[in-house]
């Protein structure tokens, strides 16, 4: 498995999105959370500013949309250009159909569970899913404390993953950071979003190589 890692700009600076961006070039991906304030208790992002980061960076966007009705808005996020865009199972009214419009806009397609979702009841999913993001927190803030509860719930994911036989990405996310990638990755887990341990780090880009080095060991 290739190692990926995608920085969260939920811990850069909003006021100066494109030169965070600037500051990860060895980055595979930025991950950009986008809630709604209803699906997740917070607010931040949305379309527009999707768009406009699209245009400031090189780095594909993964965008990890924690939101209310994702069916009705997840296609415009592939079509303005993000390469992989994520929903949530908890959200989804019409995952199948959802996951297809994001593949057919040109995107990966990513479906995500929070730390409480069972994995086993989407595995019939997993041909239409491009990457499975598994939460290590309760999604909707950065910096929250890893939950080790859902390493084994990775295992398990990895597991159903390799008895499909596709190539899906396992992604995970919340509390990945020096001390906590290493059980990840030995999990099965092969992409990282990382937000606190890559942007309050003095040199974030530093920061990632270690990170990957972590994971690859």
């Amino acid at each position: 498995m290739a190692v990926q890692i995608s920085p969260s700009i939920l811990s850069a600076d909003f006021a100066r999105l494109a030169d965070e961006a600037a500051r990860v070039p060895n980055a595979d991906w930025l991950h950009v959370d986008v809630m709604d304030n209803h699906f997740v208790p917070n607010l931040t992002i949305g379309l527009p500013v999707v768009e406009a980061l699209l245009k400031a960076t090189s780095t594909p966007i993964d965008c990890h949309l924690m939101i209310e009705d994702p069916d009705r808005w997840a296609p415009a996020y592939a079509e303005v250009g993000a390469g992989s865009v994520t929903i949530h199972a908890e959200a989804a009214k019409a995952p199948v159909r959802t996951l297809r419009q994001i593949r057919a806009a040109g995107a990966r397609s990513g479906f995500a569970l929070n730390p409480s979702t069972a994995v086993e009841q989407y595995e019939d999913l997993l041909p239409e899913i491009d990457m499975l993001l598994l939460m290590t927190v309760e999604p909707g803030f950065g910096g929250q404390k890893f939950l080790d509860v859902v390493l084994p719930k990775i295992r398990r994911a990895r597991e159903l993953i390799a008895r499909y036989g596709g190539e899906v990405w396992l992604q995970v996310d919340g509390g990945v950071a020096a001390d906590t990638i290493e059980r990840c990755a030995e999990a099965g887990a092969d992409v990282f979003v990382a937000g606190s341990a890559v942007y309050g780090a003095a040199d974030p880009s530093a920061a990632i190589d270690h990170l990957r080095e972590l994971a690859t060991a």
